[in-house]
């Protein structure tokens, strides 16, 4: 396809074909203002109207949320990194369902002494539904 280039990806002596790059001045990358959320223990690139899935938050489904550990925000060229959050940026998300993750299964043995134990575990998770990026 005319326009659309390959870049070749180098690892010691293999050769390996990257994805099409976008055209000059044809990306949407970056234009959009998105912040990194850290919340339980985890950090969330989001951007507003995006729905992601993090840890239990304490609310009723419709409650307002207000993240406040943002360690970056991105606006287009322009981004701001804090050291290590940003006192003045606030995140302000809908929630949307909680609900419950995939069951993951813990099987510990030791081989020759008879040891076996089976856990199971579901995580709890609240839907949240990214409202306003202020930075």
């Amino acid at each position: 396809m005319p326009g659309l280039e390959c870049a070749t990806l180098t690892y010691g002596h293999r050769a390996r074909a990257s994805l099409p790059r976008d055209p000059p001045g044809q990306t949407n990358k970056g234009l959009d203002m998105y912040a990194v959320v850290k919340t339980g223990g985890r950090q969330y690139r989001v951007e507003q109207g995006e729905t992601i899935d993090v840890e239990r938050l304490p609310g009723e489904v419709g409650d307002t949320v207000d993240l406040s550990d943002i360690l970056m925000v991105g606006n287009g060229n322009d981004v701001t990194i804090g050291t290590p959050t940003l006192t003045e940026a606030h995140v302000k998300a809908e929630i949307i369902a909680h609900k419950r993750g995939d069951k993951i299964i813990v099987f510990k043995s030791k081989r020759r002494k008879n040891y076996r134990r089976k856990n199971g575990h579901r995580q709890s998770l609240t839907s949240l539904k990214i409202t306003d990026i202020q930075a």
